[in-house]
């Protein structure tokens, strides 16, 4: 039977609307979700609820935490945190690498993580655009050679690009929305993109698409 590989990226987050918020931030390469964020997600655990997707897999920072954490509670499911789907570690976005919010406040907050779980890959700061593209498609094809039942990736817009182009040759050049979503379809070495960064399951969407 074919496999299939959903990727979405997180909701909208806080310093996106208040930008203000990162100069006080105690961890400020790791916001939280904005609440219309929060919206996003649950929205896109309600597009995925009826799909059968038996693992899910998230980049540790917490927005991409809070918006699988919408779709692990719709569909049951429990978290992996897996590094190799992180940011992209752009010394032009970060001064420094980026500290992420510890296990003992996450376990906490999120029950649903499986700490069980151990990261396949990690990245190093600093990383071009084509360190990037190499990690996160060297993790999902890791991924894959493990798991052989549908997916879900959480991550950020160059993940979701990296995980994509790690499976599918030449795909589209299209923006990667806030809470978009992606679907590959196949196995092995054969995947076919049945639609890329789809945003038709949210209610709104930024007017216009940033990256980082």
């Amino acid at each position: 039977m074919p496999q299939t590989v959903w990727i979405a990226r997180h909701g909208n987050r806080l310093d996106f609307i208040n930008p203000e918020w990162f100069n006080t931030a105690t961890r400020r390469y790791d916001p939280p979700l904005s609440e219309d964020g929060f919206i996003q997600a649950a929205e896109l655990g309600q597009r995925l609820k009826s799909e059968k997707i038996k693992h899910l897999f998230v980049s540790p920072f917490l927005r991409t935490i809070q918006t699988a954490n919408e779709v692990a509670q719709i569909m049951n499911l429990e978290m992996k945190l897996e590094a190799g789907l992180s940011e992209w570690h752009n010394s032009q976005w970060m001064t420094q690498s980026p500290e992420i919010h510890p296990q003992e406040f996450l376990a906490t907050a999120y029950p649903a993580i499986d700490w069980s779980y151990q990261s396949q890959i990690y990245p190093q700061y600093p990383e071009t655009k084509a360190d990037v593209n190499r990690r996160t498609a060297a993790t999902i094809k890791q991924l894959l050679s493990q798991y052989d039942e549908d997916i879900l990736i959480v991550g950020h817009g160059a993940s979701v690009f990296g995980v994509t182009q790690g499976l599918v040759a030449n795909i589209p050049d299209a923006k990667i929305a806030l809470c978009s979503l992606t679907k590959v379809v196949g196995n092995v070495d054969n995947w076919n993109l049945e639609f890329y960064a789809d945003t038709s399951h949210l209610s709104q969407t930024e007017s216009q698409v940033r990256l980082n």
